[in-house]
């Protein structure tokens, strides 16, 4: 194994021995293959350059305890794939090229995926991205798909630990617009939005829906959750949402595991009340605990810094055992690299 001080990573980029590189062109995929060179060569007049033609998605391998390595449902991520794929008008990768790309990184990079117990794991970034000649705006006549591998460490130093956020008068993504689509125009508007509230002293903003801004959507770049008084898991729904994978997956362990009612419906801005816990899920930290959302002129706190919600801390705990092999997981969930 490499030598890396696995418990001092962060989440930064670092190059990997291999990558999977793919190419489509006249209506077809090539087989991909692994290579060693982190940088595309691709055409000044490219679409994802210009037009923004392109997607990603993140997910991540796991060290379990007897040292075998597995994926957290990748068919999901490819499933979302496909689906933004359809919204810009990309040809789709299927789950089957999707999650043996995914197998044959991690494979080639075993080194680097960190120990069991460090908090450290190996993200893999799949993404798409439309090139060749172009100047009009058009789907692009070639594309690239490609999967590369970072080893992270845990995104909490010492532990769960609830921050605070601040609502935001941007909007993450317009009604009917891309919203539910994994594409990085969402996030480069999202910038600005995430320096304000970091300037005020907040950990991200939370973003309203875009038609009346009363309800709540998205937490930066994760999904809210909420934990009524009355013990329920509560999310929202919409349509100008990205459906989390670790959402969805709460969802059932809420549902499975805990034996909550789950709803997934219109969470308004002014019924913060209803909730006794809060947090933001994802793929990086899996759940961020909301200590406080300040909305206007009002502030809301479910928890100071040093607490973190009973429930909150269950659902954490069931998810990552599930994800490194300590908690038995549903069928289909997980993928074994061998």
């Amino acid at each position: 194994m490499v030598d890396i001080k696995w418990e001092e990573l962060g989440f930064t980029y670092m190059k990997t021995p291999k990558r999977y590189v793919s190419y489509w062109e006249n209506g077809k995929w090539d087989d991909g293959v692994l290579t060693g060179e982190n940088k595309l060569s691709i055409s000044e007049a490219s679409c994802g350059l210009h037009y923004g033609q392109q997607c990603f998605e993140g997910l991540k391998a796991y060290r379990t305890k007897d040292g075998s390595i597995q994926l957290f449902r990748p068919d999901m991520n490819a499933i979302r794939m496909q689906k933004t794929n359809q919204r810009v008008m990309m040809p789709e990768v299927s789950v089957e090229k999707f999650v043996d790309a995914c197998m044959q990184v991690v494979k080639a990079n075993e080194e680097y995926v960190p120990p069991y117990g460090t908090g450290a794991t190996l993200y893999l970034r799949p993404f798409m991205v439309g090139i060749g000649d172009n100047l009009g705006v058009r789907p692009a006549p070639k594309f690239i798909f490609s999967v590369f591998a970072v080893p992270v460490g845990a995104y909490f130093k010492g532990g769960l630990s609830p921050v605070n956020f601040m609502t935001s008068e941007y909007d993450r993504a317009a009604p009917n617009g891309t919203g539910m689509a994994k594409v990085g125009g969402n996030y480069a508007g999202s910038l600005l939005p995430h320096h304000e509230a970091v300037e005020a002293g907040f950990a991200d903003c939370i973003y309203l829906d875009p038609k009346t801004h009363t309800m709540i959507e998205e937490v930066g770049a994760a999904n809210f959750f909420g934990i009524t008084k009355d013990n329920k898991f509560v999310t929202p729904k919409s349509d100008s949402i990205l459906p989390s994978i670790t959402k969805y997956s709460l969802i059932q362990v809420a549902k499975d595991y805990l034996n909550m009612e789950v709803e997934e419906r219109d969470v308004p801005i002014d019924n913060l009340d209803e909730f006794a816990e809060a947090g933001a899920c994802g793929t990086a930290a899996v759940i961020t605990p909301i200590g406080g959302i300040k909305h206007k002129d009002k502030y809301t706190v479910f928890f100071d810094e040093n607490e973190v919600g009973p429930v909150t801390r269950k659902l954490y705990d069931t998810l990552v055992g599930i994800q490194l092999g300590d908690v038995e997981a549903p069928e289909g969930w997980i993928y074994k690299v061998k």
